[in-house]
């Protein structure tokens, strides 16, 4: 900016030249720029005292529309989108199939300290260690008068322990809420549901994460907050596990067994109605794993899903079923059944002496070791191996638990002609019971592939035709015989038409062999058989029970069969099946009556595997 000089030479000269005083002119000019000075500061000033104005406007203005927004919407919780949010995020509740609650949340409260506030250290030390039993006073006091700044007592506790900790009046004690899960009805379904524990966690949260089973499992989508709470409904019911489990734990008291298990299917879906293993434990207060010994002496073991038993004559209707959908036998040929039967330098007996041959439903029947395995050389290795593959029995199932993959079978790695023998009546090959369960489901529909879920509702494709229909009936006929005049007998509830088959199978020592006094006792079953529409197996671990005579009995058909046929009496009318009474409805057990039919020479008909 150009400024006016004060005197101007030209005027300076004229006004001398007049007369005039050249100082006037100077100080017009310097009143001139001075007015010119405070005009321009007027207006910066009236220029800043608008800008701020306007943005007092613009600010109340906008606090004065969000009020008035919030005033008018309905009442919610804000969701923070920092990290602590992943935290506070609420875990969906588990359902049974009807939508009871199996596992739900609860707000608690967690008790921690700061030391370095509190008025009198060793008071609260003696009051907490009245309050909770389980805490070390005398450390307690060190802890207190130490140089901790921060230490955890409880992560959660009652209201009542909350009270009683506030009446301490000290205020270096302090609580933090927290959600904690909370199973309502204590051991039922504990191995499914498999429990909880904290992760991350603060003084005023806490992040809850599965640690085992469907928890596990499921544990993303349990803490996934797009589901907007919707719950996770399991395959199971929850009346019907109830009764499982008193059953079974009845029977497993009364056979003397070590451990149980018991697992109830639909044939149709592969849902599990009902999945126990005994001993149990209460997810609420889980108990740590053991790190030494037997892993099933722990009460956390899941016999039904991680148990490796050989599984005995259960097996046997594996061979037979797939002899009959090959058209090698049918219910009625004749097996040469003469024992005992050399395959090498080993010899195969039967249990009793059936005479020289048995009909292929008597092979099933009387649960025959030399008939079975001459129907599994008809079948040759290689057509033995790849069915029971089908059946699922060489991979661990599916089931959505996190135990599921600790459940791999143990089969052999060679099939010589004796391997294949002695797995055809299930000794060499150990698997679960839920293995057994999936693989009597296929046969019982209609030969089609069942696959075992936990999850109730979920569409999911069809499985593979690994048997004929017309072979699985037959399968299923024999079954029925080995309950109406078998080794099952005790297995007869009336109105609900059980087929199934024991298998009684020494127990291995660790050290290699057996044990000649402790065996693994299974009842494989599916009812009604005109109709399957359940699977039920029942596995006892080292049963044993007195007989009438005095002695001492450890077979399947003594000890699983009896507590099998209570668990049908009570959870067939849960399920829905009414009992049919009218005798003149033709079973399935009927169309199959034994026939016996000239056996070969040998009683073999050796195929090749082409």
């Amino acid at each position: 900016m150009i400024r006016t000089p004060l005197r101007p030479l030209a005027r300076i000269l004229r006004a001398r030249a007049r007369g005039e005083n050249p100082d006037e002119i100077e100080a017009e000019n310097r009143r001139l720029r001075h007015e010119a000075i405070q005009d321009k500061a007027r207006r910066r000033a009236e220029g800043r005292l608008v800008l701020m104005s306007a943005c007092f406007v613009l600010a109340f203005g906008t606090v004065g529309v969000r009020m008035g927004a919030l005033a008018s919407s309905d009442p919610s919780e804000p969701r923070s989108q920092v990290l602590s949010a992943q935290i506070l995020s609420q875990r969906a509740d588990i359902t049974d199939r009807r939508g009871r609650v199996l596992a739900t949340n609860l707000l608690t409260h967690s008790l921690y300290a700061h030391p370095h506030q509190m008025v009198d250290p060793v008071r609260a030390a003696t009051g907490l260690a009245r309050i909770f039993p389980d805490l070390d006073q005398a450390r307690l006091t060190r802890d207190f008068t130490g140089g901790r700044k921060f230490m955890w007592i409880k992560r959660k506790i009652s209201p009542e322990q909350m009270q009683a900790v506030h009446d301490i009046g000290e205020p270096g004690l302090l609580f933090g809420p927290r959600e904690m899960r909370v199973y309502p009805n204590g051991h039922v379904a504990s191995h499914i549901l498999g429990g909880s524990g904290f992760g991350a966690e603060g003084v005023s949260s806490a992040e809850v994460l599965g640690v085992a089973g469907v928890e596990k499992a499921f544990d993303n989508w349990l803490r996934d907050p797009s589901h907007d709470g919707a719950p996770l409904a399991l395959s199971i019911d929850l009346t019907v596990q109830t009764a499982m489990e008193e059953v079974l734990s009845s029977g497993m008291k009364i056979m003397n067994a070590k451990g149980a298990a018991g697992i109830l299917m639909e044939v149709a879906t592969g849902e599990v109605v009902a999945m126990a293993s005994l001993p149990d434990f209460d997810p609420n207060d889980r108990p740590r794993p053991l790190l030494k010994g037997d892993p099933s002496d722990s009460p956390l073991f899941n016999r039904a899903v991680q148990g490796q038993y050989e599984l005995g004559s259960t097996f046997k209707i594996f061979p037979v079923a797939q002899a009959l959908d090959l058209k090698l036998i049918n219910p009625n040929s004749g097996i040469n059944s003469s024992s005992p039967m050399k395959i090498g330098k080993y010899l195969i007996h039967d249990f009793h002496n059936y005479g020289k041959q048995l009909s292929a439903t008597d092979v099933i029947v009387k649960s025959s070791n030399v008939g079975t395995v001459r129907i599994a050389q008809m079948l040759g290795v290689e057509r033995q191996r790849d069915f029971l593959q089908k059946l699922g029995l060489f991979q661990p199932t599916p089931v959505e638990m996190v135990e599921a993959p600790t459940g791999q079978p143990l089969v052999p790695s060679r099939w010589p002609a004796v391997t294949a023998a002695t797995v055809a009546f299930g000794h060499g090959l150990a698997a679960s019971p839920l293995h057994l369960a999936a693989a009597y489901a296929t046969i019982a529909n209609g030969g089609r592939r069942v696959t075992p879920t936990l999850i109730h509702g979920r569409k999911r494709p069809q499985g593979e035709q690994v048997l004929s229909p017309r072979a699985a009936e037959m399968a299923v006929g024999m079954l029925r015989q080995v309950v109406t005049r078998g080794t099952a007998k005790q297995a007869e509830v009336e109105g609900y038409e059980i087929a199934g088959k024991t298998g009684t199978a020494d127990k291995p020592r660790p050290s290699g062999g057996y044990y000649k006094n402790k065996v693994v006792a299974t009842f494989a079953s599916v009812f009604p058989a005109s109709d399957p529409a359940y699977v039920l197996i029942v596995t006892l671990d080292e049963p044993s029970v007195s007989t009438a005579g005095g002695g001492e009995s450890r077979t399947a058909g003594m000890t699983a069969v009896p507590v099998a046929a209570e668990i049908v009496r009570r959870l067939a009318p849960l399920v829905g099946l009414k009992a049919r009474t009218d005798e003149k409805l033709p079973t399935v057990a009927a169309r199959f009556q034994p026939r016996v039919e000239p056996a070969p020479a040998d009683g073999i008909k050796l195929v090749s595997n082409k």
